[in-house]
């Protein structure tokens, strides 16, 4: 497993990538370094995502859940609503205006995990944050 360094909100994560998404991964791994603003979600709970509009990263759903544990990073392709980043901090359940929808768990935080209530709680109430992701 690759390990990601993730910067947003003054706090730093380091995450690894999921064997389990080999061509999420391998196409997100060709971004890096990425950076990107990190907003809070509307529907899906405690998370923050990244929207995406109509990019395409150029992969299809491989192990898609609605449900990601604290820590892990969603990769939603598209297709009912736009294509997005997520990360959940807290209680999540994947979802847009459109209903419940699934993401390819990518990549999981692995160190810093205690940091990641109060970068949810600072997205919630101070806005849209920048985050960055590099290769460690």
């Amino acid at each position: 497993m690759t390990r990601i360094r993730i910067q947003a909100g003054g706090y730093q994560f380091i995450a690894e990538t999921n064997p389990d998404a080999p061509k999420t991964v391998e196409a997100f791994m060709k971004l890096l370094p990425y950076r990107e603003k990190l907003i809070h979600v509307r529907w899906s709970g405690e998370g923050c995502w990244i929207p995406l509009g109509e990019f395409q990263l150029g992969v299809d759903f491989e192990n898609h859940t609605s449900h990601p544990s604290v820590g892990d990073i969603l990769f939603y392709p598209g297709g009912y609503s736009e294509t997005e980043i997520i990360l959940a901090y807290g209680s999540c359940c994947f979802a847009s205006k459109m209903g419940q929808l699934a993401g390819n768990h990518f990549l999981t935080i692995v160190e810093g995990k205690e940091n990641l209530r109060a970068l949810g709680t600072k997205v919630l109430w101070e806005g849209a944050q920048e985050v960055e992701f590099s290769l460690l």
